[in-house]
Parts: structure tokens; C-alpha cells; sequence
């Protein structure tokens, strides 16, 4: 029963609809990664670049998941395509203009973090509208692994698209056309009426997303393990570096390394779609982000490409037990009135991991190097597992996540 959820018209269209999206984001990052990187060849200004994307959210992600809660979940991401697709047309411009400063760069990047803001609850909590209580564990790892294989094609293709024509500029015109593409998949997305008129708003509701994670030390156990986690471990923001300078693979060989950990992750999806994890789930868990932890290190250490492409797909792999543990957990647990201020605040817990993890890892190399950057944040990553471990005891007691029926779609 692990592909019925395929029978489903909307699951399809969600599907596309976020693999195109991500797809998008993914070929443009490396566009903007490879542009910042060859105009100042600092590895703080890659840091900088993911703080640029964070920083909105962390100011708009209250107001994003109270309108996921308040209005149309398929309206706000159609609106965020048609928005995404715009920053694409305004770094083809910036691009064309043969700009010699990455502040136009930043300022996009901004652009780009507040769209996110609301498009990453709406997002976030949209499935479990679509996908009926029994299929939803399935529906997760195949959305999860479909993610990842946009993960995997987005930087690859952005990477010959770059080193094919030189520039930065068709990486996004293909991006911008992705992302109108994924807006018209929104449009073939049915859903059900509302079931009536939400609460008012007032800062209680809007607040009241984390006020619900702090009642629950599960949910607060497993996305402050990613957080910190990633935080720690991130390499991503480094990848640049080591392409340049490391490995000296060009651009093309930087597409392929952003691309690996995809490749682990979009394969463990599938095992998982196939055989979810029901026993010692929680366990799992643990040891698979250490995992990602070790692995992290032996990217970091590495000087062949083999190893480090290699090292990548195992943390990818690792990474995704992960993901797919809390974002059940998160889901299954929320009610639906709630799903998206939830999501919101899982939303910034996930960007902090990202993109401030970027911004940390851009500061530890320009301080201690970027070999010892990437070393010391995978030790970092193993030392977490290890205190939330202790510090979250129901962690190690999950069996298998149950799912919940959804409630009626918005």
C-alpha cells in the first residue's frame, strides 16, 4: 500500500508543484554561491548570504503561520511562486547588469527570506489536507524523497548550466520559468471547502505555536536536535570553498557536491517509503544524525573527490531518518487549526539550522580555516545527540510515529 497515495490527483500535483519549486531554489543557490564567492573570495560573504535569507524570517515567521492558519494554504503558495519567480527575474537583471558588488545580491536574498516566511508553513502544512491519516507516513517519505530528488537535480543542473554558459544569469531565467511552472501545477490542486471561520486574530493565537512545542518536550526534543544539530554540522555553506580551492572542481563539480547529499537522502526516502521505521524508531534517529555528525567529519578531512562525493551521500542519507522521524511527529501530533503556526516556528528552527549554520560556518573558516570549520562542527554534531539524549529521554522511547486523520482542507 506504499504507492496508493499516488492515486490521489492532488498528491501528484503537490509533488511537482514543490519538486519544481525546490528544484529552482536549489540551481539558484549555487548560481549565487559560485557569484558572491568568485567577486570576493571570502567565506564569510557565503555565510553572510545565508544569514541574508534568515534573518526575514525570523521577524515575519509569526505573521507567515498565522496567515497558513488564517487564509488559503494553496493562495499563499501560489502567491510565494509568483514572488519567488520575481527575485529570479530581479538576479537575471542584477546579473545582466555586470554588477562588481554582492550588495544588490543581499538585498534580493532578503527578498527571497521573507517569501520564505510564509511559504514554509503553508508549505509545511499542507499535507497532511490532502493524504488521508492511514497513508500519511508513506506520503512523507515519498514527499521527502521526491524533495531530495529535486535536491539532487536542482544543484547539478544549475552547476553545467553555469559552467556551460559562463554566467550567472541562465541559471536564473531557468529558475524564474521553474517556479511560474510550479504555479500553474498549484492551480490543478482541489480541495475542500473550509470547515468554517478561524479564531481572530490577537497576539495569544499568533503566539500560540510555541506555546503548544513547549508543552510537548517531544516535538520540542526533535527539532531542536536538528537545529543544533545542522547548525553545527552544516558543510553546505563551504562547498564553494572546497570546489575552489580544495578539490578544484569548478562550478560543474561544485553542482555535484551540493547534489550528493540528496543522493543519500532521496535513497533512504524511498527505503523508507517502503519499509517505515516501526520499531526503535526514536533510537534510530539518534544514532543516524551522529551519523551525520561522522560523516561530516570525513567530508571535512577529505582531498579526493571520491571520498568527499562519497562522505556526502552517507550524511545525506543519515540526515533523512531525521526528517522524516520529525516531520511525522510534527504533523501527526498538531491539530489542524494549529498546523501552521507549528509549522512556523519548525520553519525557523529548520532556517536557523540552515542558513545561521551557514553564516556560523562562514565565520569559523574566515577565523580557524574551512578544514577545521567542517571538522569541529561534526564533533559538535555527535556531542549534541549525545546531551539531548540525555536531556530528552522520550527521544530514545519513540516506537513509530502513529498517524492522525486530516482535518478538512483549506
Amino acid at each position: 500500500m506504499t504507492q496508493a497515495v499516488f492515486r490521489q490527483s492532488n498528491f501528484r500535483y503537490f509533488l511537482l508543484a514543490r519538486f519544481l519549486t525546490t528544484v529552482s531554489s536549489e540551481m539558484q543557490s549555487v548560481a549565487v554561491g559560485w557569484q558572491i564567492y568568485s567577486l570576493t573570495h571570502r567565506p564569510l560573504d557565503l555565510g553572510l548570504a545565508g544569514l541574508a535569507q534568515f534573518l526575514p524570517g525570523m521577524v515575519l515567521f509569526l505573521a507567515g503561520g498565522h496567515a497558513a492558519d488564517q487564509f488559503s494554504r494553496k493562495r499563499i503558495l501560489q502567491v510565494c511562486c509568483a514572488a519567488f519567480a520575481c527575485c529570479s527575474a530581479l538576479l537575471l537583471l542584477n546579473a545582466a547588469a555586470g554588477s562588481k558588488t554582492v550588495w544588490p545580491i543581499y538585498a534580493i536574498l532578503l527578498f527571497n527570506g521573507a517569501i520564505r516566511a510564509f511559504n514554509g508553513p503553508a508549505s509545511q502544512s499542507f499535507l497532511p489536507l490532502i493524504v488521508a491519516g492511514e497513508n500519511f507516513p508513506s506520503a512523507v517519505a515519498w514527499g521527502s524523497s521526491t524533495f531530495q530528488a529535486a535536491m539532487v537535480a536542482g544543484p547539478a543542473v544549475g552547476g553545467l548550466l553555469y559552467g556551460a554558459a559562463g554566467a550567472a544569469g541562465v541559471v536564473y531565467f531557468a529558475a524564474a520559468i521553474s517556479y511560474l511552472s510550479a504555479l500553474l501545477l498549484w492551480s490543478g490542486v482541489r480541495l475542500k471547502a473550509a470547515a468554517g471561520p478561524r479564531a481572530p486574530a490577537s497576539l495569544k493565537s499568533v503566539l500560540e505555536g510555541f506555546r503548544y512545542i513547549e508543552r510537548n518536550r517531544l516535538i520540542l526534543g526533535v527539532i531542536s536536535l536538528d537545529l543544533f544539530a545542522v547548525l553545527l554540522g552544516g558543510a553546505v555553506a563551504l562547498l564553494p570553498v572546497y570546489a575552489k580551492e580544495i578539490l578544484h572542481v569548478g562550478p560543474h563539480g561544485l553542482g555535484f557536491l551540493r547534489s550528493a547529499p540528496s543522493v543519500g537522502a532521496v535513497t533512504m526516502a524511498v527505503v523508507l517509503a517502503h519499509w517505515p521505521l516501526r520499531r526503535r524508531a526514536g533510537a534510530t534517529m539518534l544514532w543516524c544524525v551522529a551519523a551525520f555528525g561522522a560523516f561530516t567529519i570525513v567530508f571535512g578531512l577529505s582531498r579526493n573527490l571520491w571520498l568527499s562525493l562519497a562522505a556526502l551521500v552517507l550524511l545525506g542519507a543519515s540526515d533523512m531518518v531525521s526528517v522524516i522521524v520529525r516531520h511525522t511527529l510534527v504533523q501527526v501530533a498538531t491539530p489542524d487549526e494549529m498546523r501552521g503556526r507549528v509549522s512556523a516556528v519548525n520553519m525557523v528552527f529548520i532556517g536557523a539550522s540552515n542558513e545561521v549554520g551557514q553564516f556560523e560556518s562562514g565565520i569559523t573558516a574566515q577565523w580557524f580555516g574551512t578544514v577545521p570549520a567542517v571538522v569541529l562542527g561534526g564533533i559538535g554534531a555527535i556531542a549534541i545527540v549525545a546531551l539531548w539524549a540525555w536531556m530528552f529521554p522520550a527521544l530514545r522511547q519513540v516506537v513509530n510515529p502513529a498517524p492522525s486523520k486530516p482535518s478538512d482542507a483549506r
